[in-house]
């Protein structure tokens, strides 16, 4: 059961959590070897640049869909040496301005569940969310969720810190 909610989770708010606000000093080692391991995936011929091309399947395997202009244009945006593609340093300021954003959105997610505004999200909450999403769940359930969720202060409650925690994590 777990896999199938937390699925389900995870599918009804990856938009809100494909990425998470940063700034290029931010990275954690772990993150940034992440990036590495993208960059140089779709760095299909190996020249130390990714094109358009490349970038779009970089960007559609980190759950986003840019279009054609749009992947123009974040070369563009970020080209500093006016290659036409861009190398590494490039490729995690374009990651990493793509995401100023996402905090926010986690935030508004959060408060969806955070149905009495209270800054936690409790048992019930969570249910009544998964039930109007038309998801099948028990209470047991939703207990479990939640107490897998609450890994930082074991309230009982999932407060935002942990909800995003929970998200990057996924």
């Amino acid at each position: 059961y777990q896999r199938r909610v937390h699925g389900t989770l995870s599918e009804c708010l990856f938009f809100f959590a494909a990425c998470w606000q940063m700034d290029t000093s931010s990275l954690s080692p772990e993150q940034l070897n992440d990036f590495k391991e993208a960059f140089g995936m779709f760095d299909k011929d190996g020249d130390g640049t990714v094109t358009t091309k490349e970038l779009g399947l970089v960007m559609r395997s980190l759950g986003q869909s840019p279009s054609e202009k749009e992947l123009q244009e974040m070369i563009q945006e970020v080209d500093k040496d006016g290659s036409g593609a861009i190398d590494f340093d490039e490729f995690v300021q374009l990651m990493t301005r793509r995401m100023q954003d996402t905090d926010d959105d986690m935030r508004y997610a959060f408060q969806q569940f955070d149905t009495d505004q209270d800054g936690k999200v409790c048992a019930e909450e969570l249910l009544e969310a998964l039930l109007g999403l038309g998801e099948t769940v028990t209470r047991q359930e939703v207990d479990e969720m939640i107490a897998e969720a609450d890994c930082l202060d074991h309230d009982g409650f999932v407060s935002f810190e942990e909800f995003k925690k929970m998200m990057l994590c996924k």
